[in-house]
């Protein structure tokens, strides 16, 4: 069932609409788990559209499967998704900085608001991203160490290589993971892929692992697969790679793969003179799990992230 979580007026006689797809089992009981699967608050992120897709053509091929409640919302952002902008278009807004949002506030405030509302009280929330157009990023999840505890059950059958366990200092309060954390809805974030692209392998991935979720739930019956065990990883075994010229980036590693510490990345390019600006070097041994997709770098742009240790 299509329904219409929030509707704001526009210019042109046009109007911002946020909706969501609710899936229920053909008998309840009232006692059923809810889980919310959104995606799309930043416009250029696309992976978690073929996601949605993937988990309403599973339901809808199996519906006496089906024991939750689902709610898939594929575009929080809609205008943005639209013009493939990452932020909100007009407002020149980045919609995970405005939450949780003010019912009174600008347009953009009131729909996170609406947004914020309407998935209160779920069971559990995933909240699929993209990398942008400027880094591959590995399937992961990421937690803020304060709500690691009740969220790792959760990562852990996500079906997902890595979970990254972040410092809470550097948590964004006006995101709407932390806001949804805060009001008892446990969401976990998921960060796959890059900018205005879909990788079909990771989002098959991903929705493999949002049904051993909701079968560990009680929300579905059928068949699910035996996820992988991420590595689960603390800020501290993570190395940093940023440019310190800028240039055109040619790497000359694979993502997700072992680097030695000291082994070359990639380069940094002047195309004007011919010269190497920066031999680009792992700065610890371990894993590359996040890689600069777009060639173009400016000083400080993140080049690459290193996960310390040794993997196969």
């Amino acid at each position: 069932m299509i329904k219409e979580v929030v509707s704001v007026g526009l210019a042109v006689d046009e109007r911002l609409r946020v909706k969501k797809n609710v899936l229920k089992p053909q008998n309840m009981t009232g006692k059923e788990k809810r889980i919310c699967i959104v995606t799309g608050t930043h416009g250029d992120e696309l992976e978690g559209q073929y996601v949605c897709y993937e988990v309403n053509r599973i339901i809808r091929e199996n519906p006496d499967c089906l024991k939750g409640i689902v709610e898939i919302y594929p575009a929080l952002n809609p205008l943005g998704v639209d013009s493939i902008s990452r932020g909100v278009p007009m407002f020149d807004l980045d919609m995970n900085r405005i939450f949780p949002g003010d019912e009174n506030g600008a347009v953009a405030e009131h729909v996170a608001a609406r947004i914020i509302k309407d998935i209160a009280g779920a069971d559990l929330c995933v909240d699929i991203h993209a990398s942008n157009i400027f880094l591959r990023e590995i399937p992961q999840a990421r937690i803020n160490v304060n709500t690691a505890e009740k969220l790792l059950p959760f990562a852990r059958r996500l079906n997902l290589d890595f979970v990254w366990v972040h410092a809470a200092a550097t948590v964004l309060e006006s995101t709407l993971a932390h806001s949804l954390n805060s009001i008892g809805v446990p969401t976990v974030v998921v960060e796959m892929g890059v900018g205005m692209r879909i990788t079909e392998e990771f989002c098959h991935q991903l929705t493999d692992g949002i049904f051993c979720v909701m079968k560990d739930m009680g929300a579905w019956t059928g068949p699910v697969i035996t996820p992988k065990e991420p590595i689960i990883s603390q800020d501290g075994e993570v190395g940093f790679v940023n440019a310190e010229a800028p240039g055109i980036f040619v790497p000359c590693v694979e993502h997700w793969r072992n680097v030695a510490q000291g082994e070359r990345i990639g380069r940094i390019l002047n195309s004007l003179d011919g010269q190497m600006l920066q031999d680009v070097r792992a700065p610890i041994h371990g894993m590359v799990f996040t890689l600069r997709e777009y060639p173009v770098v400016s000083c400080g742009s993140l080049i690459a992230r290193v996960l310390g240790g040794d993997f196969q």
